[in-house]
Parts: structure tokens; C-alpha cells; sequence
């Protein structure tokens, strides 16, 4: 399928677990038909048990549900909360689970990274929040800062037509010879509400994200601000980002600077003197874990979505961001991302950035260089075919005929 700009949208945007959860919950409440939903994480928390109650509560209302979940990043459900749900009638995939070596999870590449969830087809949530406790607030110094959108209008019905296709029962054939890049949808008649939903899969689309990042940067006049949870991009777009700063456009880029990982800190730092020498403005924010994956552009474009800007959501995950073109929300996203930058980021200088030592310099040459090959080498990675499990419901009891008779008799339902 391919997707094309939708107009007359109504976009909000949603911060962390505290404004996503509620909104969503109220959503499923009040599903009609069916909700499908795909999440990287889905955690046996506090949060993960009110996901679980109220997709309970609509299956008990006759509502289709279908879920998927990685099997690397959703490993530890237990029997009884995931047989609770399939026992109600619920649709319970894992995205290429694999056994474990010596405890160590083996599905490393090749994730399902994407957060969506449809319901009917009037509502839509697209974004990079998980389903954990860590996603709200209160959890405490280690809530993650992550983004998400809830999005009403015409293009709900492409995002339900991707997810539809995407079912066991509905992929199409892959063809090897089929195989081609998709240019970036241009968005040919600029105007408000408008929303463009992109993907990236290891088929026909395996730089669409990154493609319209690349073209974003290129049109930019004004301002661009990027906030990426692991920013480690190839060399296409370091250049980009640089290009525009060249040529007077403001170019602004949050980063953790209290990383959940510390190599992502590391692999940033090494790419700050590049950044700083071509005008670039980094920021590293410091309030807490930053989880979001967002950008905007100018006065009008803005970007939400699960993918990072690093190996392996460009060249290996299953990722999905919805693009938009609209007034309003950019100075909402614009308005919480200065907010960040002025209140929690500190702003990198060449004093924080690696020294400029023949070590480091050799370092920074092996990495640009690396960067700049790093897709044509993960196509060289055992391309294996990542498998569906579906969760069977767990067998119910039979009754004897003799006991059926009795309840029959007694008026007590079997």
C-alpha cells in the first residue's frame, strides 16, 4: 500500500504515560467494533494490568482485538495474565520470539518497534510510548520523557488499512525482483490538519522515515528542533543537519544527557565536534531519561513516531511516524520543546565535547565512516524471515455429558 497526505485531521498531542494511558483507556471504553495493538514493550506492572482490565472490559463487550508484541522487548508475560486475555476471545501475537541462551534474549535484530494502536476506524494513536510504569511521571527520577499523538480523521483509515494488511491472513507475497524505494509523499497542496502516516519495514520501505528527514532538513528556513531518544544517524543525515545550520537555518538537537543506556551517550558524544563545527546547537536534557522520538520544522511540519535516529531503527527495526502539517500543533510540540531546552537541557560546548586528540580524531574518521556504510553492511545480516506466534487459549475443561444433564435439570448454566 502506499499512504498519501490526508486533510482535516484532528491531531493531539500527548506527554508521556500521564496524558497517553487515560486518553487511550477512554478510547478502547468506547470501541465499537475492534482495536488493534502494537507495542514494542508491555510490562507486567501497574500500568500493564490497567492495559490488560481494559482490554478485558471490551472483549467482554464483543469488541475484535488483535495485539502484538516483540519478542524481545515483551519476553516476560506471565501464562496467566497473557491466557486471562486469549481466554476473553483476544488475538494474542509475539513478533519473532526466540529461546533464550544462558537467560540471554537471542532475538536481537529485526524488532517490532512500532506503537500504534486503531480503534474502529475513527481513532488512532501513533507514538513511542511503551506500556510500563516507567512512562509515568511518578515513577520517579527514571520516568522516561516520551511523545505520543492521538489522531481523528481520514488518515485513521490508512493506518487501519496498514495494520489490516499486515495480519497473518492478509500480508502479500514479497518478491524479491519487487523491491524499490519509495521517493518521500509530497505533501503538493500545503494547508493545516494535514497528516501523512510512513513506515519502515525491510521491504519496499527501508528508508522512508529517514527519507523524509533528509527532506525536511533540506527545506528548512527557519528552524529545526530534533529530539531523539538514541541519536546515532548515518553520515546522509549529520550532513543534512549541518547543511542547514550552513545556511542560517537554526538547527537545534536534545539528546540524553541522563541516558537509561550509557553507550548512547558515548556514541553522541562522539559526533558533538562534527555537530558544534557546522552550527549545529546540542542539548543534552538532564531532567530524566528522554524516550521521545519527535522533530519539528519551520511553522508548519512536525513528526511523531517510534523511530530513533540510530542503526537500528534506520536499518533493521519495524518502525511507524506519522508526519503533520499543521499550524497549531507545531507551536504545541514547539512550545514543550523549548520548554525542555530552557528548563532541563544544558547546552554542549567544545569544552564538553571529546578533546581534539590524534586518538580521538581517528576515533571520529572510523565512526563517520562507519555511519556512512552502516545500511549497506546490515543488509548483509542473515535476512531471516521473523515468524508470528500466535498465544492459543488455553483449553477449557469438557463437562460430562451426565454433569451437562444435571445443570441442564437444575437450571444452573454448565
Amino acid at each position: 500500500m502506499k499512504c498519501s497526505w490526508r486533510e482535516g485531521n484532528r491531531i493531539q498531542l500527548l506527554e508521556n504515560g500521564d496524558n497517553y494511558y487515560p486518553a487511550l483507556f477512554d478510547a478502547i471504553d468506547h470501541a465499537q467494533q475492534r482495536v488493534i495493538l502494537e507495542t514494542f514493550i508491555w510490562f507486567e506492572d501497574d500500568v500493564g494490568r490497567q492495559l490488560q482490565q481494559t482490554l478485558l472490559r471490551a472483549a467482554q463487550r464483543g469488541i475484535s482485538i488483535e495485539v502484538l508484541l516483540d519478542g524481545y522487548g515483551s519476553p516476560d508475560l506471565s501464562e496467566p495474565f497473557v491466557s486471562a486475555l486469549t481466554s476473553a476471545g483476544v488475538i494474542f501475537r509475539y513478533y519473532d520470539p526466540g529461546p533464550r541462551l544462558f537467560g540471554m534474549r537471542t532475538n536481537l535484530f529485526r524488532r517490532m518497534h512500532r506503537k500504534i494502536v486503531v480503534i474502529d476506524n475513527t481513532v488512532a494513536f501513533v507514538g513511542g510510548i511503551n506500556y510500563s510504569a516507567e512512562h509515568v511521571t511518578s515513577y520517579g527520577p527514571e520516568a522516561k520523557q516520551d511523545y505520543a499523538v492521538r489522531v481523528e480523521g481520514p488518515v485513521v483509515l490508512d493506518i487501519l488499512q496498514f495494520e489490516l494488511e499486515n495480519l497473518p491472513d492478509n500480508a502479500p507475497v514479497k518478491r524479491w525482483w519487487r523491491k524499490r524505494r519509495h521517493r518521500p509523499e509530497e505533501n503538493r497542496k500545503p494547508g493545516e490538519a494535514q497528516a501523512l502516516f510512513v513506515w519502515r519495514d525491510n521491504d519496499d520501505h527501508r528508508d522512508d522515515i529517514e527519507r523524509h528527514y533528509l527532506k525536511m532538513l533540506a527545506n528548512a528556513r527557519r528552524e529545526v528542533i530534533i529530539a531523539n531518544a538514541y541519536f546515532f544517524p548515518g553520515y546522509r543525515l549529520l550532513h543534512a543537519m549541518r547543511s542547514a545550520a550552513r545556511r542560517g537555518v537554526t538547527v537545534k538537537l536534545i539528546v540524553q544527557g541522563e541516558p537509561d543506556m550509557p553507550i548512547v551517550k558515548v556514541g553522541a558524544e562522539l559526533l558533538y565536534n562534527y555537530l558544534l563545527k557546522g552550527g549545529v546547537q546540542v542539548y543534552e536534557y538532564r531532567r530524566r531519561p528522554l524516550h521521545g522520538k519527535v522533530a519539528l520544522m519551520d511553522d508548519h511540519w512536525a513528526t511523531i513516531g517510534s523511530s530513533n535516529l540510530d542503526p537500528l531503527s534506520l536499518s533493521l527495526n519495524l518502525e511507524a511516524n506519522l508526519i503533520i502539517h499543521d499550524r497549531v500543533f507545531n507551536q504545541t510540540l514547539r512550545d514543550n520543546l523549548q520548554g525542555l531546552i530552557k528548563n532541563d537541557c544544558v547546552r554542549v560546548n567544545e569544552s564538553m565535547a571529546p578533546k581534539r586528540t590524534w586518538w580521538n580524531l581517528g576515533k571520529s574518521v572510523v565512526v563517520f565512516h562507519f555511519l556512512r556504510h552502516f545500511p549497506a553492511m546490515v543488509g548483509w545480516l542473515p535476512a531471516h524471515t521473523p515468524r508470528l506466534a500466535e498465544v492459543e487459549p488455553p483449553v477449557q475443561p469438557e463437562i460430562e455429558t451426565q454433569d451437562r444433564t444435571e445443570a441442564q435439570h437444575s437450571g444452573v448454566k454448565p
